[in-house]
């Protein structure tokens, strides 16, 4: 097992309702403060991470694609330099607000959103928000891998070109550094003419995370980016991820518990497009707030 992957709480150590009626507030990590319970208590203080400077803000946020509501009502803050993880069953929810962080959604037709997400204090939705801008400050990494039919160095030096940089000894510099913040230069370094295809599908999920890096983004969205890995594969992206939340802030979308509670630093859970519970990883996975949290996390649901 790679170090550092080992020290999270099993996600079946929840404790039960019962033991956690004295202590219905959850208490907050350095720099957030709970929002005080209102009539439904507990139920209230399962929604009340907030942070004092927050790199992402969701205010009331509301999707529909067409008539079908996908999101209601979602309030949550993102802590910079941290790993945050949305968990939930299939369609819940959770990849469609990952898709907001960066107006991903805005490609898709008859998709309308109300509510407010602001990107270090400015919201995503103004009208002078230029969107090519927005998304290489917030870079996505797919479920499935999709690296270009390219050479593994075109597929780096893309983003770059596409900024109009065209220095050979500048892209060279781009393509090393970001191959190396993705742990994969030491693999491939002396072939990078070669096609990216002929990766396996760990290096080619590197690989689409050294392109994301190329462009210097300051969050990273990954939507389940382990679901098709093999286990020595999901490890390698899991130390990566944890090496990447020094300079980056990390969002990731995972159906896999025992992974969000190996690598992030806090937790959501959505279900049926509404927020159940936001809380310190640690803390939901062993003293969540909500009940509906214990019945997902334990496998009653889901």
């Amino acid at each position: 097992m790679t170090p550092g992957l080992a020290q999270r709480p099993s996600p079946g150590d929840a404790q039960p309702a019962e033991q956690r009626d004295s202590d219905p507030t959850p208490g907050g990590p350095p720099g957030a403060a709970a929002r005080p319970a209102g009539a439904g208590g507990a139920a209230d203080s399962a929604l009340g991470l907030r942070f004092d400077d927050p790199v992402l803000e969701v205010r009331s946020l509301s999707l529909w694609y067409g008539r079908s509501q996908a999101l209601t009502d979602i309030a949550l803050t993102i802590r910079r330099r941290k790993i945050t993880a949305f968990i939930g069953p299939s369609g819940c929810g959770k990849s469609t607000l990952l898709r907001c962080f960066n107006r991903l959604n805005d490609l898709i037709d008859g998709v309308r959103v109300e509510g407010e997400i602001h990107f270090e204090g400015r919201s995503v939705h103004a009208h002078d928000v230029d969107v090519n801008a927005l998304r290489k400050r917030i870079g996505m990494v797919f479920q499935k891998s999709n690296p270009f039919p390219k050479s593994i160095y075109d597929n780096v030096a893309y983003g770059p070109r596409i900024q109009g940089i065209r220095q050979r000894r500048r892209l060279d510099e781009i393509v090393e550094q970001a191959l190396r913040g993705a742990a994969l230069w030491g693999e491939v370094a002396d072939r990078l003419e070669h096609s990216a295809l002929g990766l396996s599908g760990g290096q080619q999920q590197r690989l689409c995370i050294a392109r994301a890096l190329a462009v210097e983004p300051e969050v990273i969205l990954l939507d389940e980016p382990c679901s098709a890995l093999d286990p020595i594969a999901t490890a390698r992206i899991e130390a990566l991820m944890l090496e990447l939340k020094e300079r980056y802030t990390l969002v990731i979308v995972t159906h896999n518990m025992q992974q969000a509670s190996r690598i992030s630093d806090y937790t959501a859970l959505l279900y049926l497009g509404s927020l159940v519970e936001y809380q310190e990883t640690e803390r939901l996975f062993i003293n969540p707030a909500s009940k509906q949290t214990e019945d997902y996390i334990t496998g009653r649901f889901g």
